[in-house]
Parts: C-alpha cells; structure tokens; sequence
C-alpha cells in the first residue's frame, strides 16, 4: 500500500505519494483559486469601474489567489485578458459556454470564480455578467441574476419594498412615449421640489433636482437619454445615510451608518468623483442611536425582500421631521479610495484585502 507523508510549508501543505518500495513518487500540492477580475464595461460608470479595479486588485491576497485581469471595452465588443491595470491592451478573451473556461490565442484559460468589479449596465449591477457566469458554470462574486435586476430597476424595487412596509419617496412615473406630464399636476402631487431620475441607472447619472416647468421638461428627456421609464421623485430634504451589508440573504452582517454631506446641492456624479468635490464622507453619520438602529434594520429587511446576497449598500433620506425612507440598493457599490462600502467596513475593523478574501470566499462556498 502506498505511504503517505504530510510535508508543511509556510504557504501551503502538501501531499507526497510514496508508491509501494519508494522508488518513485507522484506530488500534488494545494493550489490558490483562480479569480478572474472583471472591469471596465459598457456602461457609464466605465472609469468609476477602473477605479474601483485598481482598489480591488492592490487589495487581494496574491498569496492566496491567482488573479487575472479582463477588461472589457466601452464599446463592450471585447474583453481582454491585460497584464496590468496600466495597459488595457490585451488578448481577446473568448468564453467557452457549458465550462468554466476562456479561450486566449487558442489555449484554454479556466477559472474558479469571476469578481465582476464592473459599475451600471451590462454589468454585474444589472445581472447580465451573472448570466455569463451561470451559462460558464462559474461561481460570481455578489448578488443573483435577479436580485440585480430588479435593485437595478428603481420602479421595481420601490415596488417591492412598498409592498414590504418599507418607505421610498412619493414618486410618479413617465415612460417614453407617453403624453407630457403637467408640471403643475406633478408639483401638486410631490411638492415644489423634485427629483428627476432614469428608472435603471447609476452614480447619480442623469438625476436632476427640479424647481421650475423648465428644469422639469429638460430633466425628462436627460433622464430618458438612459431609462425607457423616469421616475419623478419627491425631494427629501435631510441628510442622505448609507449602510453596508455583507453576507448571505438571511444572515448577511449589517454596518454602522455613514452619512454623505454633498459639496454640491445634491450629490451628484461630478460630486461623487471630482479630483475637486468638496462632498464629505463620513462612515459615522450625526444621528441618534434610535435613528441609526431603524436606517440598520431597514437595511436588513430591504436585503431580505429583494433577495441579495453578497454585498450591497443600501441608501436612505432622513427628512428633517426624522423619517427614513430607502432610496436605492446598489448591488455592486464603488470601491474607489473615497467610496462609503469599504470605508464602512474598515470602520468595523474589517479592511479591505479582509473584504475581498470574504467576499471571494462566499462566492466558492467555502
């Protein structure tokens, strides 16, 4: 029979076959799981996206994981196995549906497990990525095909969460092709001040804060530029809170509550990412511990009904009278060096390289 000898290394044990009279031994050793980190993307949020890449990839585990990178063009015609984040030229990637594999200048390239880091449409945030993956039979990092869609459809969520005693917004809805709303029906509706925003969009992209017929007419069509439905929000005026949540549906840990004071009258994209925003982000928001705790278990409840698992962010207004009401689940949050999802978690005493190590390890099922 043969022997079997337990060698240890400081990264990895190994196991050495020894057959029959030791003349002759066969060797396998652990090996790290193959990520396939996926950025870039045809959507607009493809730079955010590259950003957030850069924060991810300084971040994992080398020692752990083996890490390839695939960018994927804005026109969304190629993805490209590139060897760093400062060449975004590669080799094009063709996947191989049924196997967890790709195939590059005629080898075949396979995977364990795709981190999508890839912002707004055609994406992970919509699901279409986690559609690739289920037809390559890959593990995907992050929330279901469904999940995403529906977070990433505003109608639809607002619908749900209605549905499940969770407040958003008082809003109406414009699809393209319908007669012009009446500024003033609306107005009589929703109050003075409102928002204008594509139903399926994200970072704030096409959202215009409207205070006359004018702005409301040209808010319209900018938000139907992005989205065939529009919706046309209440404004809250208050202070917009973030929480984080990570984990499995059921039992997926919830964060401290941040609170994001925007430089500019609503915190727009430019805001968001400007080399010169004066927006603040502070992962501790300047609330009573009664408001904070209600803004955690809505956050809680909000993943829950729309069925995420993973990770994702969960946005809220607090009016000035002290009500909350949930503004949107983003399923793929930013991780860029001034994004709230991680700072969150960092807060908690978990870092980043511990959060991605997580979040991987969730994907494979470990």
């Amino acid at each position: 029979m043969p022997a079997v000898f337990i060698a240890h290394s400081y990264k990895y044990m190994s196991v050495f076959h020894i057959q029959g009279n030791l003349s002759g031994y066969s060797i396998g050793m652990s090996k790290r799981k193959k990520v396939l980190l996926i950025f870039g993307g045809e959507s607009s949020e493809h730079e955010i996206s590259i950003r957030s890449a850069r924060n991810v990839y300084a971040a994992i585990d080398k020692d752990k994981y083996d890490v390839e990178l695939c960018f994927i063009e804005a026109s969304g015609q190629s993805w490209q196995l590139v060897n760093s984040l400062d060449d975004l030229s590669g080799k094009i990637m063709s996947p191989e549906l049924g196997k967890p594999e790709f195939v590059i200048d005629g080898v075949t390239h396979r995977y364990d497990v795709f981190l999508p880091i890839l912002h707004g449409e055609n994406g992970h945030e919509d699901g279409a990525v986690q559609g690739l993956a289920k037809l390559m039979h890959v593990p995907v990092v992050g929330c279901g095909i469904g999940a995403s869609a529906v977070c990433w459809n505003k109608l639809y969520a607002k619908q749900i969460l209605e549905q499940n005693g969770i407040s958003t917004a008082p809003y109406v809805v414009h699809r393209r092709g319908e007669d012009k709303k009446s500024y003033e029906d609306i107005t009589g509706k929703l109050g003075a001040v409102l928002f204008v925003k594509p139903s399926s969009e994200g970072s704030s992209v096409g959202v215009s804060k409207v205070k006359d017929a004018e702005q409301f007419d040209a808010a319209i069509t900018n938000a139907l530029r992005y989205s065939p439905e529009v919706l046309i929000e209440s404004s809250i005026e208050g202070q917009e809170l973030e929480v984080a949540v990570l984990g499995d549906t059921l039992s997926g840990r919830i964060s401290g509550v941040g609170e994001i004071v925007p430089g500019e009258e609503f915190y727009s994209y430019e805001d968001k990412y400007a080399d010169d925003s004066k927006a603040q982000v502070l992962t501790r928001a300047n609330i009573s511990d009664n408001i904070a705790e209600q803004a955690r278990e809505s956050a809680r409840a909000a993943y829950v009904c729309l069925g995420c698992e993973g990770l994702a962010r969960v946005d809220f207004m607090l009016s000035k009278d002290g009500k909350l009401f949930l503004n949107e689940l983003n399923t793929m949050p930013g991780f860029t060096s001034i994004s709230q999802y991680p700072k969150l978690w960092e807060e908690q005493g978990i870092s980043q390289p511990l959060l991605i190590d997580e979040l991987i390890t969730m994907a494979l099922g470990n």
